[in-house]
């Protein structure tokens, strides 16, 4: 059973089963077309990575995937000219890259998804996350978002196979 990410009236929903909730996607929206820095949640069903977490500030998350704290060093590559694009690196890192420990808390929860990954092809877009939500939904530069105890009951009902899967209509 998926996370399936679609429209909700003037906004965005994430289900589960019987369970669904409010959620925030790329400042593009949902759609076939992806380039690099669009800011849009790419239509398809991703298998999900690994879960990153802030142990300094949250318990670990129950949850079938590969799970690992995020150190004070680790970022993301996300420059499509380096030879890390969209992998984990250290920082200090030479080449445009994010910060995995935010001071803010959106990434106190990082769900790493399988999107332009095996192999990253430089510019069809960066790694596309599942994280914490701002609290007014605002919009992601991509990824999707759900409030910290949203994603937490998702992980904890999850099965191993799950995929998070964005669809332009429900």
């Amino acid at each position: 059973m998926d996370l399936i990410v679609t429209a909700a009236g003037d906004g965005w929903q994430a289900r589960h089963g019987d369970r669904s909730w409010r959620a925030a996607v790329g400042r593009g929206g949902i759609r076939v077309e992806k380039a690099e820095g669009d800011g849009v949640s790419p239509v398809g069903r991703w298998p999900i990575r690994t879960v990153y977490y802030r142990a300094d500030r949250i318990a670990k998350p129950a949850s079938p995937f590969p799970t690992r704290v995020i150190a004070e060093l680790d970022g993301w590559c996300d420059d499509p000219a380096h030879a890390d694009y969209n992998r984990p690196v250290t920082r200090p890192f030479p080449a445009s890259h994010e910060e995995m420990r935010r001071q803010d808390e959106l990434y106190d929860i990082v769900v790493v998804l399988g999107h332009n990954d095996d192999p990253p092809v430089p510019g069809a877009g960066s790694a596309i996350f599942l994280h914490i939500a701002r609290p007014d939904y605002a919009p992601t530069e991509g990824c999707a978002a759900l409030a910290k105890d949203d994603l937490l009951a998702f992980l904890a009902d999850a099965q191993p196979g799950t995929h998070l899967e964005f669809r332009a209509t429900a």
